[in-house]
């Protein structure tokens, strides 16, 4: 095996398993259910001999090449408690956490980060959220980018989390990101309503494709700038959850994120920081009190204040 985590696990089929299936081949790789792998090869995440499988019970041939873009769950017992890690806590009860992410912080363990990630800064505080969710990513309904800041919802106890994530998957939290692009949008608002997968020519990337999952994104806009140079300050509207959504939909109409490496959005006219996204609302029903209303606002960091500032 070569490497694992959110880039790559690779294995070379070795004599020992000509003739198995794929779907188990790939389960003893990476530890996964055959679920799980049914799961991934429905999504496009599992590649042999460089081309993207389709079938599970295809049978593998000595020397197949065999590549997941995963990131397993990683082991509970790497998620020891860090109280080095600072938590910004913007709302906090029973049942409900609601943080204010920094960027550069890694929301769980992955790839690359074993320690100083969010969720053990928060088993540092809340140890009862070891037991809440998934065990490699305990607490957590959604997920941020390293490099974007802003709101994040965690669950204290079992109930909370089945109920946001149902919440969720039924859109009905409402997410609100701010964030900063190349060029001006012909319209004013809009809505993007086109799938997301993972890109057959880099596997690590996401793209808009036609195997991919649904994907919406609405966006408005809320300020133009020509001088230095020509961007336009969005807000955008997840009513799906796709990795990098906004990041690849925005990409693909021509309008990349200011600063975003991976999806063209580095360009030396205007050095910045970090990606310019940002998690700056967050609106939703109480998980447990269906009766009260939560709304949440995380002004825009330094950082990104001061990119705006320079532009104004």
């Amino acid at each position: 095996m070569a490497k694992c985590g959110e880039v790559t696990v690779e294995e070379e089929v070795p004599a020992t398993l000509v003739g198995e299936r794929l779907d188990r081949v790939v389960a003893m790789m990476t530890g996964a259910s055959r679920a799980e792998v049914a799961q991934w090869l429905d999504a496009g995440l599992i590649r042999r001999n460089d081309v993207v499988a389709t079938s599970r019970s295809v049978r593998v041939a000595e020397g197949d090449r065999l590549a997941v873009e995963v990131d397993p769950t990683p082991s509970p017992a790497h998620l020891q408690p860090d109280p080095a890690v600072v938590v910004d806590i913007v709302y906090l009860d029973d049942d409900l956490i609601v943080v204010n992410k920094p960027a550069d912080l890694v929301v769980h363990p992955g790839a690359g980060h074993d320690t100083g990630t969010l969720v053990q800064g928060l088993l540092a505080r809340f140890p009862e959220i070891a037991e809440v969710g998934e065990p490699g990513r305990p607490g957590i309904v959604h997920r941020l980018d390293k490099d974007t800041s802003g709101l994040l919802l965690v669950a204290r106890t079992a109930g909370a989390h089945a109920a946001l994530s149902q919440m969720m998957a039924e859109r009905e939290v409402q997410r609100r990101y701010s964030t900063l692009v190349w060029g001006h949008p012909e319209a004013t608002s809009g809505l993007i309503d086109a799938p997301i997968g993972r890109s057959p020519r880099e596997p690590t990337r996401m793209a808009v494709s036609a195997r991919g999952k649904e994907a919406r994104t609405r966006y408005e806009v809320q300020a133009l700038f020509d001088d230095p140079v020509v961007v336009a300050l969005l807000e955008c509207r997840l009513e799906t959850g796709r990795t990098h959504q906004i990041r690849v939909h925005l990409d693909a109409i021509g309008h990349p994120v200011v600063g975003d490496d991976r999806y063209r959005g580095v360009r030396s006219s205007l050095p910045v920081p970090r990606m310019v996204l940002h998690a700056a609302s967050l609106q939703l029903t109480h998980p447990t009190r269906p009766d009260e209303e939560l709304s949440f606002e995380a002004p825009l960091p330094a950082d990104l204040a001061e990119v705006l500032a320079r532009l104004r």
